[in-house]
């Protein structure tokens, strides 16, 4: 059931693709692959060929989108919940037109969160679909409660890895248990921080040599990162690589990345609405409390 997919090479035909959005988590097995700084720049060179973007910072309790382009934010997600203020009224902006949704640290079940605030919350999301194409969806790394509802919410999920026994494990687990617990079957894998494209292939045919003895699930590679010291330098200057650096190695790879997104199949007019993204969340939660009650 496994299959190795080369992305394909072209760029956007359209400014603005047909509703609904396309709503891309990226997520891994474990800290220090680098899985935040391929979501803010895979965000930002989608932002780049016009598609309208919104990055969600959904690491609860260790946000970093934030620091990593410099931004201070005044208020989250937590204040739109607390009724202080307006979605619109947290959303900051960031390089190319992306709107940014700080963390809010605050809110670890959103199951605890009243009728009435789910119901204001959901509305003020399904407000802001209307404002965007796609949403690239910042997890936390690991097998945590949040991560994996974010990523059971998702129409897609991206997990990044490196050449590291522990990420490919890791990786591996993260599947295995979205798998065991939503029941997803296709997951796509970005190889970050290689020297060259056989060390990448060689990473993801480890992975995918792993799930296919094991798992009933689907693999597609989605590309690689090639390890970049512009990417250390636009880091220290708290940036983004893609718009510090446009013609390194690395910002070259997150444009072709970008460019293959575009070739992914649209999500079905139901789970693409913006407000079930919201829902499926609440849901995994829920699901996930009786499972273990």
């Amino acid at each position: 059931m496994n299959r190795e997919v080369t992305p394909p090479m072209g760029t956007l035909q359209h400014a603005h693709p047909p509703s609904p959005a396309r709503v891309i988590a990226v997520t891994s097995g474990k800290g220090g692959v680098g899985k935040s700084t391929v979501a803010i720049n895979l965000a930002i060179a989608l932002a780049q060929t016009g598609v309208r973007v919104t990055l969600l910072d959904a690491d609860l309790g260790l946000a970093n989108v934030d620091v990593l382009l410099g931004l201070s934010p005044t208020r989250t997600l937590s204040d739109v919940i607390n009724g202080d203020c307006s979605l619109n009224d947290i959303l900051m902006q960031g390089p190319a037109g992306v709107r940014i949704v700080p963390a809010a640290s605050g809110i670890q079940h959103m199951a605890d969160l009243g009728e009435a605030e789910r119901v204001g919350l959901m509305r003020a999301f399904s407000e802001l679909e209307g404002d965007m194409d796609v949403m690239v969806v910042d997890t936390a790394a690991g097998i945590s409660a949040n991560a994996l509802q974010f990523c059971e919410a998702s129409q897609e999920v991206l997990v990044v890895v490196c050449n590291n026994p522990a990420s490919i494990t890791d990786a591996y687990a993260t599947i295995k248990v979205l798998n065991q617990r939503t029941r997803r079957t296709r997951f796509r894998v970005l190889v970050n921080m290689v020297y060259a494209e056989a060390e990448a292939r060689a990473i993801f045919r480890r992975l995918l040599n792993a799930t296919e003895r094991f798992l009933e699930v689907a693999l597609d590679y989605a590309g690689a990162i090639p390890f970049d010291r512009c990417v250390t330098q636009a880091v220290r200057q708290r940036a983004a690589v893609v718009t510090t650096y446009p013609v390194s190695p690395a910002s070259q790879a997150f444009t072709k990345l970008a460019a293959s997104v575009d070739k992914w199949p649209s999500p079905p007019a139901a789970n693409g609405q913006f407000e079930f993204f919201l829902e499926r969340i609440i849901h995994a939660e829920m699901m996930g409390r009786h499972a273990l009650a």
